[in-house]
């Protein structure tokens, strides 16, 4: 059970400018270990650029990044992977001519001993090493989902499976925080609920994670907490239930003025649609 203050990420009063545009402007949150955090927002609000900043491909301008109890203001992504972010990508980027197992593999990189000079010389350490690899690489494809033979070409997958191919290239880089970024978009209803369940595998399995996700209704069903963005502030968080009724999130993402009639006016409300 993840304890009240059991902080894996902090992120406190963010900002992020490209030349005369702030698209991120004082964010701060913070994602509980253990837990399912969801980012939504209506197009354009800045979750695609606080994910970046997440996870090392943008530098944050202004505020503080903390994450398992290092501080990373300035960071890269490599270094941000060691320190257990790993993240997916909302156009798939896998290796297509390669192998579903040699794409596992890849993730394993971050994690590898033998170095440059085992590659080379194919040592016993090294040969040893491999061998685990890709006994874990097999053991990921199975919990994700993919029964193919492991050495069907990445581009032979279907879209679902690759989807899911990308997500256990991540889990081989051994994550605190697993970052999503729209793993449901193009999914049919068979693979977003299949998506679903493994998502709440993976927390289960104590590792966090946090959820880009225009499928609103995905956030709301799966997530422990969301918190909302709009012209890159952040205008709610909280547990799905108080951010489906929060009036701001409902005007942000309907326009108008939010108006939520009580339980006993016999009607719907608007945050009902969220």
């Amino acid at each position: 059970m993840t304890q009240p203050n059991d902080t894996l990420l902090n992120l406190s009063g963010v900002c992020k400018h490209f030349g005369g545009l702030t698209a991120l402007s004082g964010v701060s949150l913070h994602i509980k270990r253990g837990e399912i955090y969801g980012l939504i927002g209506p197009n354009g609000a800045g979750k695609t650029t606080l994910f970046n900043v997440i996870t090392g491909l943008y530098q944050l301008d202004e505020g503080t990044f903390n994450f398992d109890g290092g501080a990373y203001t300035r960071c890269k992504p490599h270094l941000l992977a060691q320190a257990g972010i790993a993240r997916t990508f909302q156009n798939i980027r896998l290796f297509a001519n390669m192998s579903a197992l040699e794409n596992v593999m890849v993730g394993r990189h971050l994690r590898t001993r033998s170095g440059i000079w085992g590659a080379l010389t194919r040592n016993r350490a090294a040969r040893e090493e491999e061998c685990a690899i890709a006994e874990r690489a097999h053991e990921l494809l199975r919990y994700v989902g993919i029964h193919r033979p492991s050495n069907t070409l990445a581009k032979n997958l279907s879209y679902g499976e690759q989807r899911r191919l990308e997500i256990a290239r991540a889990l081989a880089t051994e994550p605190k925080l697993l970052a999503l970024d729209e793993p449901a978009a193009g999914m049919n209803a068979t693979e977003t609920a299949s998506l679903k369940t493994l998502m709440k595998t993976i927390r289960d399995s104590g590792i966090t994670v946090l959820l880009i996700e225009h499928d609103v209704k995905l956030i709301m069903g799966l997530c422990d907490r969301v918190a909302v963005l709009d012209y890159g502030k952040k205008i709610a968080e909280g547990v799905p239930e108080q951010v489906r009724n929060d009036a701001a999130v409902i005007a942000a993402y309907l326009g108008g003025e939010a108006t939520n009639p009580s339980p006993s006016g016999g009607g719907a409300g608007v945050g009902e649609q969220l």
